[in-house]
């Protein structure tokens, strides 16, 4: 079934003022994401009318007819749109003749194969959005927040109620929205459902390319063991040959899957930060590769609360991710990005934080206060290696699932604890 807005329910988004302002300066706005983040709720929650397209007759009548699909009070929400691409066309045909702002909100989990002919560039703005971070559910404070960071203030210690058990069962719920209102029992049950109906359905409808779903069961597996790292097509390969054989497989079929996978918004790709070094030392391009929710990944491990508890470093790899899907909301917040960095010395740090005017801070994830010394060291070390380079950074940091406060370190490092940052 489709997403229902209830008014007494919604959960506010981050994106939900970026979208207001889209919609006063463009004609449509593109919202993408995985399936159950959230996005009709929030295209409901702006829109004067909506149409959903895998409900009853309204596939049939969007190909028959797409000019009576757009019709409805502005802005028009048309929920999956990708099942009608010729909807694009049609839209921006309209905006133009309209020359209004706001007109559509177009939502999709899918990325179309084809069936669009013109960009949309100047008519609609893509505006992407995720699962539910922890400022978005209520469980972080934002006391600490990134915003604030960026403009060079400091933080003010604050208490946090996170530690390693309740950071797992994090992982493990995932950030979707039907969540909110399920016990931890039934919660845990979204993230395999979801994978059931990737493998079984999804991974193939998306491009119209049949795909078996063992292979894809197989290859998603194979991902979540690779999480949070630079494991590319050949450690794929490594992993899908010892179930298939030698001679089964290719790199391309590897590509194929991975590539819709990426369509649907199952995985991305956290790419290598690029400074412009004058040292000779070179920097590891290829990106790390995350779930776009690390509950999915925990699901397609098997890996329970219980289980977890006891593996701290497939816990630790499924953190680095809960983070990386925080950070990257709370970036975008501010038109920025999240990177990684790692250089053939071996020097790294887990984020990378970068905005448009060139402003940056760089983060290390660690679960224990054990850890802290070495990171902040890592940390400084970076920083002493940007030197003459890039300007100094706005922070560095540690996010932690344990501490049980957010301080600044004598060494001018910060410890976060994930559940006290914010936007």
């Amino acid at each position: 079934m489709p997403e229902k807005t209830d008014t007494r329910t919604y959960r506010h988004r981050l994106v939900d003022a970026e979208l207001g302002r889209l919609l006063k300066t463009f004609g449509g706005v593109l919202l993408t994401g995985p399936k159950m983040c959230g996005k009709t709720w929030t295209g409901k929650n702006l829109a004067a009318s909506s149409i959903y397209l895998d409900e009853g007759d309204n596939l049939q009548n969007a190909l028959l007819a797409p000019e009576l699909t757009l019709a409805g009070d502005a802005p028009r929400l048309v929920d999956e749109w990708q099942l009608a691409p010729a909807l694009w066309d049609k839209a921006r045909r309209m905006i133009d003749e309209s020359g209004q702002s706001g007109c559509f909100i177009f939502t999709g989990s899918a990325v179309p194969a084809s069936g669009t002919h013109h960009t949309g560039t100047g008519r609609f703005m893509h505006l992407a959005m995720k699962p539910l971070t922890l400022y978005e559910s209520g469980v972080s404070s934002g006391a600490v927040s990134l915003s604030a960071l960026f403009r060079g203030e400091k933080i003010e210690p604050c208490s946090s109620s996170l530690d390693y058990e309740k950071a797992i069962r994090l992982i493990c719920k995932g950030g979707w929205p039907a969540a909110l209102w399920l016990d931890e029992e039934s919660a845990s049950d979204l993230p395999g459902g979801y994978l059931k109906m990737i493998i079984e359905s999804d991974i193939s409808r998306v491009d119209g390319v049949n795909r078996s779903p063992a292979r894809a069961e197989l290859l998603i597996r194979s991902l979540a063991r690779n999480n949070a790292s630079q494991a590319g097509t050949r450690a794929l390969l490594g992993d899908m040959r010892m179930h298939e054989g030698n001679d089964v497989i290719s790199e391309d079929t590897i590509d194929s899957y991975v590539n819709a996978l990426k369509q649907i918004f199952v995985i991305e790709d956290q790419e290598a930060w690029l400074p412009a070094l004058r040292s000779k030392t070179r920097i590891r391009t290829s990106p790390k590769r995350h779930f776009t929710d690390p509950s999915l990944a925990a699901a397609a491990l098997g890996a329970t609360v219980e289980i977890l508890l006891k593996d701290t470093k497939t816990s630790g790899f499924l953190f680095e991710s809960l983070c990386y899907r925080d950070l990257t909301v709370y970036a975008q917040n501010l038109k920025g990005k999240v990177y990684h960095y790692r250089d053939e010395k071996d020097l790294e740090a887990d984020a990378v934080i970068q905005l448009p005017d060139g402003k940056w801070g760089a983060l290390e994830v660690k679960m224990g206060s054990f850890e802290f010394d070495k990171a902040a060291k890592s940390l400084l070390k970076l920083k002493q290696k940007m030197e003459g380079t890039v300007e100094a950074p706005q922070f560095l940091a540690i996010l932690s699932a344990t501490g049980g406060l957010a301080y600044t370190r004598p060494d001018g490092v910060l410890v976060v604890p994930l559940d006290c940052l914010g936007p």
